[in-house]
């Protein structure tokens, strides 16, 4: 099982970035998947999630309108497209999928927002 998650780096306020976590070594579409964030001496938290059909999507309420979750069954690809970044959402960025019984974490990929 893999999760590699890429497209994090260094932005100015205001900018964007998309993130990509591409999956591989199980069912990629009967899972739901989620991206998370951990900035230092924080907790991990939920930034979005997308059910296993993306039909249904969730954003933690600081990241509505600013973020978009999606994902692309056929390329077992899940994408986050944030917009209109700030220094808080300086973080470390995690993919996530899960089932009931399965939970796999990719290795996190760094975002810096700073001028």
């Amino acid at each position: 099982v893999q999760l590699v998650e890429s497209g994090g780096g260094l932005v100015q306020p205001g900018g964007s970035l998309r993130l990509s976590c591409a999956a591989s070594g199980f069912t990629f579409s009967r899972y739901v998947m989620s991206w998370y964030r951990q900035a230092p001496e924080k907790e991990r938290e939920l930034v979005a999630g997308i059910s296993n059909s993306g039909g249904d999507i969730n954003y933690a309420d600081s990241m509505k309108g600013r973020f978009t979750i999606s994902r692309d069954n056929g390329k077992n690809t899940v994408y986050l497209q944030m917009n209109s970044l700030q220094p808080d959402d300086t973080a470390v960025y995690y993919c996530n999928a899960r089932t009931l019984k399965r939970d796999y974490w990719g290795q996190g990929t760094q975002v810096t927002v700073s001028s």
